[in-house]
């Protein structure tokens, strides 16, 4: 029904820039709430930041004050700017959505930050 089109990981250095995009195609309508998750081999995934359709953000305490998430173009795209990349921020990051009681993932995007 939603099908979810990460883009803009790659490598950069410690202290760089990085803007991931997710692009939410399908039964758009009535998505209540996006957000980005991240995930590293032998972990389980992790809850990075989230924007509902009223605006309302979170963010994980390890990202506050350097990454940006919003919702743009309808809201069927969200934006995960992450500044002053740190190594430790190395991860999958994996977009998902919730639409009524649907739960939708995308294939994730591959964030490498070098020392």
């Amino acid at each position: 029904q939603v099908q979810l089109l990460e883009s803009g990981g790659g490598l950069v250095q410690a202290g760089g820039s990085l803007r991931l995009s997710c692009t939410a195609s399908g039964s758009i309508f009535s998505i209540s709430v996006m957000n980005w998750y991240r995930q590293t081999p032998g972990n389980q995934r992790e809850l990075v930041a989230q924007i509902t359709s009223g605006g309302t953000t979170y963010y994980t305490d390890g990202v506050k004050g350097r990454f940006t998430i919003s919702r743009e173009n309808a809201q069927n795209t969200v934006y995960l700017q992450m500044n002053s990349l740190q190594p430790e921020d190395t991860a999958v990051y994996i977009c998902n959505a919730r639409r009524w009681t649907a739960n939708y993932w995308g294939q994730g995007t591959q964030v490498t930050v070098s020392s």
